[in-house]
């Protein structure tokens, strides 16, 4: 009668057994494949100034990568009681909430369970026809500097105030 090791070690060739196990960890110990995208894929941009855009810094790591799987189950997902049901209804509550049990469930009126309500909703679908806004490429700081100097140029025109144009000239160029 042979061993279990005997069987294994005449089964499987030990050269072909430390190749044909499939690990699933990636680099620095994650689960999966690291996804970290190239410049030309980042669709994210961040202002530089001058009327011109690149693209933004990439997401750090997470520090806990590797360390273990979440649950997938719905058991890890649902919330636990924290107290007995119907603790804080009074006798009488507690009839009337019943008897409107009693009515919603002859009438067919679903009742959701923890896991349904619990649930991650569905998102909202965008509509095809949006557009989002385009991107000035001006910072924030350059944004506020224009629209300030638009303000100053109707504040002074409302006083009747005449300044060269020089005066409201927010120093920024595009291109």
């Amino acid at each position: 009668m042979k061993t279990f090791q005997q069987f294994m070690s005449e089964v499987y060739d030990p050269d072909v057994q430390g190749r044909s196990q499939i690990t699933k960890s990636g680099e620095g110990g994650r689960i999966g494949r690291k996804r970290k995208q190239t410049d030309a894929e980042k669709k994210r941009v961040k202002a530089v100034g001058g009327g011109k855009t690149a693209p933004a810094k990439t997401y750090k790591d997470k520090s806990d990568i590797g360390v273990t799987n979440r649950k997938r189950s719905p058991a890890g997902r649902q919330q636990q009681p924290t107290q007995d049901k119907g603790v804080k209804l009074s006798a009488r509550e507690q009839q009337r909430k019943a008897a409107k049990e009693r009515r919603a469930a002859k009438s067919g009126a679903k009742t959701k369970t923890a896991d349904e309500l619990l649930a991650k909703k569905a998102k909202k679908t965008v509509s095809p026809k949006y557009k989002p806004q385009k991107t000035t490429g001006f910072t924030t700081a350059e944004r506020q500097k224009i629209t300030r100097a638009g303000q100053r140029l109707v504040k002074d025109i409302k006083q009747g105030k005449e300044k060269p144009i020089s005066q409201y000239d927010p120093g920024i160029r595009k291109g």
